[in-house]
């Protein structure tokens, strides 16, 4: 801090949400089981930490029942949502809902994996970090599959995809193939 008294904030609260609602963030729905049901939150504070051992980050506010569930079973599922899929982040962001109703999904490594999501990743908590209201999570992923598709992103509190990936071209395999052929 430049001010010289440590204890005392540069920026207020809400001038810090401003700060960050124009940091884009992945979409992802982290999950959990407890007593063989599902239970499941929308998160945009995730992130990878590490390729060696494969390790991600994700934050979650120290009132998420999902996160009572995770520190007691020291596991968590993590659906990386597609650019579509605004409406299930915001159903599993809402409170007092049965998130799961409508919704395909199925157990899979024993957590809950949306069987539309492009991204899913079975993590074992290695280390949980405590960082104010919020407690971060340090999984080491032990199974992970992907199916390429334009990401889901939040950013200025609007959902998106990042707008390079979703204008690019696609291209056929046989139309790569002839590419490489020339």
């Amino acid at each position: 801090m430049t001010n010289g008294d440590p204890m005392v904030p540069v920026l207020g609260e809400q001038e810090f949400r401003d700060l960050m609602a124009g940091v884009c963030a992945p979409v992802t729905i982290v999950t959990a089981t407890a007593e063989g049901r599902p239970h499941g939150t929308t998160v945009s504070a995730f992130a990878s930490l590490s390729l060696r051992p494969p390790m991600v980050t994700v934050a979650l506010d120290r009132g998420s029942a999902v996160l009572s569930h995770i520190t007691a079973t020291g596991r968590f599922g993590v659906n990386v949502l597609a650019r579509t899929q605004d409406d299930l982040a915001l159903g599993f962001a809402r409170r007092g809902t049965d998130r799961f109703a409508g919704v395909d999904w199925q157990f899979d490594h024993g957590l809950p994996r949306l069987g539309s999501a492009p991204g899913w990743l079975v993590c074992e908590v290695t280390q949980v970090v405590e960082g104010g209201d919020h407690l971060l999570l340090l999984g080491t992923v032990t199974h992970a599959r992907t199916t390429p598709a334009p990401p889901l992103v939040y950013g200025y509190r609007t959902f998106g995809t990042h707008s390079g990936y979703g204008d690019r071209p696609r291209h056929t395999i046989r139309e790569q193939l002839a590419a490489f052929a020339r």
